[in-house]
């Protein structure tokens, strides 16, 4: 048995831009940057940032698109994916990203300030968008 499960907690390192396949399918490509603090040698504190690719489909992508904006943080559920393909040298170019499955946004976008600035709300329900179609949707359960 194996298990593919990616879940991010992070920051969108720009604003959203969508595409629309030649089929008409939506999608985004987000970089989501992750941070944690660590204690180096020396024994000063220092922020750590790590850069992930992540990749939203149909529905998942027009939420991206409505709701989140660069700064927004954001929980991210998917799966990782390696692909690879020529660039226009002939190069082979490889990568590795996270296809969402499931998007929470953690804070709200104020929609009363015309900078569009990010900020937490708890009166507010949090925004969760399930891609459907990307889980198995077979019924097993006997009853």
């Amino acid at each position: 048995m194996s298990y593919n499960k990616v879940i991010l907690i992070g920051n969108a390192g720009k604003d959203p831009e969508i595409r629309h396949l030649d089929s008409g399918v939506a999608v985004i490509t987000l970089p989501v940057v992750t941070s944690e603090r660590i204690k180096d040698r020396s024994g000063e504190w220092r922020e750590m940032s790590e850069w992930h690719n992540v990749v939203f489909w149909r529905a998942l992508a027009e939420s991206v698109e409505k709701y989140v904006r660069k700064g927004s943080q954001i929980l991210v559920e998917g799966k990782l994916r390696n692909r690879s393909w020529e660039d226009r040298d002939g190069q082979k170019r490889y990568t590795t990203e996270v296809v969402a499955e499931t998007l929470k946004v953690l804070s709200r976008r104020d929609y009363n300030n015309s900078q569009q600035s990010v900020q937490h709300d708890v009166k507010q329900p949090n925004i969760i968008v399930t891609d459907i179609t990307a889980q198995d949707t077979v019924d097993d359960l006997p009853f």
